[in-house]
């Protein structure tokens, strides 16, 4: 099955999160239906498709959003109420992301635990079929499981299709959240196809599943101070050093811009979007909606075009660029990531200028993901199909640099890794005789320079248990941020509380 081909089925949706009890005995026989439905490999085929298919939703899709809670940017339309929880403003009632990663993730598990109870008794494919597809449907379940332990830590453990029997379900603790979506990332390493990316036609694979559970690792792989724990990272470093049939690609921007992504070398996994029936609007987003803007801090991080360390960005006032020293000129005289990252008031393309119907508030956008054979005006019209990338090498080379420095400093294998990512950039190898402290901060400076507004960021400075450092010093945004301790999980959505017949118990602190 080509995920990047195969159309996402809205009536199948409708179907596997209804009741599979049947009140009538006749089925109808222009609809799709429970009593017609599973009976072949093409039905479960096309319900897994479907679980797929849950990957995009805004909470796990548009990545850029979660970077608007942190340092790099900001969103002046609130996307999944960004500004509200950078400012600290979090509470049992706030939405957007605090609502919608609980709400979305378990809507997606319900999908998901329907399949695999229907799959368990079906008999019409072959046993390696089978467990391939138990595999991808417990990947996948492990995938929300991940977003619900970072964010929300104790939250229900439910593994089959609800009922009104056991519709009630209270909290686990956080961490028989874990080994429970841990067991299914197991599962499927042990399951899945062991191809490339490519070859998988979309699919999870044996790599995705280990650099994922690698990543789920090293989430909680320092302690309370900030200090690593050895264990976590000797685990999660075996798993990294076991990915395989991926290297960087040439050009940095081969990762994001769809007409490469089928043939890039880099990607592991990502979300797949095929224009015109199935897309997501990200030029729309991001090229004439603003909704990020990167701040200075960030951009002041790339280095120049001939390798050396970048310089302040200028500003006129509060998170306002002065156009008269700062342009997308300017950004022409940085490390190539920075021009194919950013635009400055007007986004190039074609070798013309947009600008966006939008505000530009601090004057900066967002041009990483844009598509250059698309044509302006950015509307409702532009049916962007860029797949959103969830695991690519870079991130692996990242993640081994960041382990072997805190295991051993600055060795040899650290400055491979990060040099090989500086030099693909087009910029300069890292000084020689950096200590393991000075190595960390270009590490975690690189990082942030290399995965911006890939969803990451937010996540890294919890796990380095700095966001309270950092996001309390931002001064070069349009909102005051505050990241309190308590903040580090969320509350539950109150509406889940209300319905949950006093089962669900709301999380300390809120």
């Amino acid at each position: 099955m080509n995920m990047k081909t195969k159309l996402f089925i809205s009536l199948l949706a409708a179907l596997m999160l209804a009741s599979c009890t049947d009140l009538l005995e006749l089925y109808p026989l222009d609809n799709i239906s429970t009593g017609t439905f599973w009976k072949s490999e093409t039905d479960f085929e096309n319900a897994l498709t479907s679980c797929y298919g849950r990957l995009q939703n805004d909470n796990f899709c548009q990545l850029p959003y979660w970077d608007l809670m942190t340092d790099n940017a900001y969103g002046q339309h609130n996307n999944g109420s960004a500004n509200t929880i950078a400012q600290g403003n979090i509470d049992t009632n706030t939405g957007g992301f605090v609502s919608g990663v609980f709400n979305n993730s378990y809507s997606s598990i319900a999908r998901i635990n329907i399949f695999l109870d229907k799959l368990k008794d079906f008999d019409g494919m072959s046993a390696t079929k089978k467990t391939q597809y138990e595999a991808e449907a417990k990947m996948l379940r492990a995938f929300f499981y991940s977003y619900l332990y970072f964010c929300y830590g104790d939250v229900p453990v439910v593994d089959e299709p609800l009922t009104l029997e056991n519709q009630y379900v209270a909290k686990s603790p956080a961490a028989e959240v874990l080994s429970f979506l841990m067991s299914d990332l197991d599962f499927a390493i042990q399951n899945l196809q062991n191809v490339t990316y490519k070859e998988s036609g979309g699919r999870w694979t044996v790599n995705a599943a280990k650099a994922y559970k690698a990543r789920v690792l090293m989430y909680d792989a320092y302690d309370s101070g900030g200090n690593a724990i050895a264990s976590k990272m000797q685990e999660a470093r075996t798993l990294l050093d076991q990915v395989t049939g991926y290297r960087l690609a040439d050009d940095y921007s081969d990762n994001f811009q769809d007409l490469k992504q089928e043939d890039c070398p880099e990607i592991i996994f990502s979300i797949k979007f095929l224009a015109p029936n199935n897309y997501s609007g990200s030029d729309m987003y991001y090229a004439d909606w603003v909704c990020a803007s990167p701040l200075a801090n960030l951009i002041s991080l790339y280095d120049m075009a001939d390798g050396s360390p970048g310089t302040p960005v200028p500003y006129s006032g509060r998170g306002v660029i002065d156009y008269a020293v700062f342009s997308n000129a300017s950004l022409d005289e940085r490390e190539p990531r920075a021009w194919k990252s950013f635009f400055i008031n007007e986004y190039r393309i074609g070798g013309n200028s947009y600008i966006p119907s939008n505000n530009r508030p601090i004057g900066t956008g967002l041009a990483k993901f844009l598509s250059p054979n698309l044509t302006p005006p950015f509307s409702y019209s532009a049916y962007s199909q860029q797949d959103w990338v969830i695991l690519r090498y870079a991130d692996v080379m990242l993640l081994q640099a960041e382990i072997e420095n805190e295991l051993n400093g600055a060795s040899q294998t650290v400055y491979e890794n990060i040099n090989a990512i500086r030099l693909r950039a087009g910029t300069s190898a890292l000084p020689a005789g950096l200590s393991k402290e000075e190595m960390r901060e270009r590490i975690r400076r690189e990082r942030r320079v290399e995965m911006c507004f890939e969803g990451q960021r937010y996540f890294d400075l919890k796990r380095w248990k700095i966001a309270k450092e950092v996001l309390n010093a931002v001064v070069d945004g349009l909102i005051t941020y505050r990241f309190e301790d308590r903040h580090y999980l969320w509350p539950l959505p109150q509406t889940e509380i209300d319905k949950a017949n006093g089962v669900l118990v709301q999380n300390p602190d809120y």
